[in-house]
């Protein structure tokens, strides 16, 4: 019997029939691409940033015949000659049909420059571009410029999204750098640009710092979690397109035990339909939690083999319920060393996006690494989450 395509996407963006909700981020993503406005995203990892961005290029791009969009990731740009390189490419492959247009214009619209152009096979027909930059170094500029050029003189409204933009902290000279693109980019008037990041506490320094030359370059747009009450219909029209069932307050224990968090959801969702073969019931949950857990557990353990000790206790803290973790007493019952040290460690927790400062004090930011960690460090099994009063929750 052929298997069964799961109705719940993760690892990658979502289709259209998967993305969930978003309305009002939507909207406003789409109308600061159709406006001009550019747009800072910021999310932890896996909060459905690269989605979000994807679906507001597809409705964009059919509510408006002119709009084109480049999507490129700075994940796999290890300095700035590299991303310029992957820009003119991705800037060309969005404004050209066809690779001999994409040739032509490569030709047609770098001043000064003679660009190495080599074309791809039939599986991927596309070009690849390349600069000798000992004579390309010297104008940068007309390449920063290039999409302007070439948005202005086809009347096209182009959107760049930059997926991983603080990535380009890590480059040699990065804040010369910034300063550069900030100055060509803030006057293109037929671009608009979209940059996002999973790196929040780096993304806000980038974007949020007045001493930063991309400070106030647009439009900072925190994503949220979506809300419990888009997740518990979403999940049980999935389960019934695919002709199995979940009882609306199990559906809503399921997003409630990953804390509404996007990635989380949907992947505790496959694996409890993959459980059901007609009603999904509380065990195939708590398999599926297990599940989860285990196939995320490599990833877990390299986060904790590079944390210090005190950072490690400093979750044990965190985990335990802890508030006050510069007090005497927390201080001396978790081994957190000094007041010096609790503080370097929880910069660092922060950070890599472990932790995160709450009205109450700090909480872990990824809940299944939550619920692992406590699994794993303190012996506490890993449970789903349970309503008080929960009448449809079989």
């Amino acid at each position: 019997m052929e298997e069964e395509t799961t109705p719940f996407d993760f690892g990658s963006t979502v289709n259209r029939v998967t993305f969930t909700n978003r309305t009002k981020d939507l909207e406003r993503l789409k109308g600061n691409m159709a406006g001009g406005i550019n747009t800072i995203l910021i999310s932890p990892r896996r909060w459905g940033k690269s989605s979000l961005v994807e679906q507001a290029a597809i409705e964009l791009g059919q509510e408006r015949k002119n709009a084109r969009v480049a999507v490129l990731d700075m994940f796999a740009c290890n300095n700035f000659e590299e991303f310029l390189e992957n820009l003119s490419r991705e800037v060309l492959k969005a404004t050209s049909s066809k690779w001999e247009e994409q040739v032509r214009n490569a030709k047609t619209f770098f001043r000064n420059i003679n660009p190495r152009i080599e074309v791809g096979n039939n599986v991927d027909p596309g070009i690849s571009i390349g600069f000798d930059w000992k004579h390309a170094s010297k104008h940068v500029g007309d390449i920063l410029d290039m999409p302007e050029r070439i948005a202005q003189a086809k009347k096209l409204r182009l959107v760049i999204c930059v997926d991983e933009f603080q990535n380009m902290t890590g480059w040699y000279d990065d804040l010369r750098t910034q300063k550069l693109m900030r100055a060509h980019w803030q006057r293109h008037k037929h671009v608009t640009y979209v940059l996002y990041g999973s790196k929040r506490q780096m993304m806000a320094k980038l974007f949020d710092h007045s001493g930063k030359p991309f400070f106030r370059f647009g439009d900072i747009l925190w994503l949220q979690r979506i809300a419990l009450e888009h997740w518990t219909p979403f999940i049980v029209a999935r389960f019934k397109s695919t002709g199995r069932s979940i009882a609306p307050g199990l559906a809503t224990a399921l997003a409630n035990t990953m804390k509404c968090h996007s990635w989380y959801v949907q992947q505790l969702a496959h694996f409890t339909w993959s459980l059901t073969r007609k009603k999904a019931d509380h065990a195939a949950l708590e398999r599926a939690l297990e599940l989860v857990l285990d196939s995320n557990t490599p990833l877990y353990q390299l986060q904790c083999e590079n944390l210090s000790l005190t950072g490690i206790n400093m979750l044990r803290a965190i985990a335990n319920g802890e508030t006050q973790l510069t007090s005497a007493a927390v201080m001396h019952e978790h081994r957190l060393g000094t007041s010096r040290n609790v503080q370097k460690a929880r910069a660092v927790l922060e950070g890599k996006d472990l932790i995160e400062r709450t009205t109450d004090g700090y909480a872990f930011l990824d809940p299944g690494f939550e619920l692992w960690f406590k699994r794993e460090f303190l012996g506490i099994p890993a449970k789903v989450w349970e309503a008080r009063t929960s009448p449809n929750a079989g």
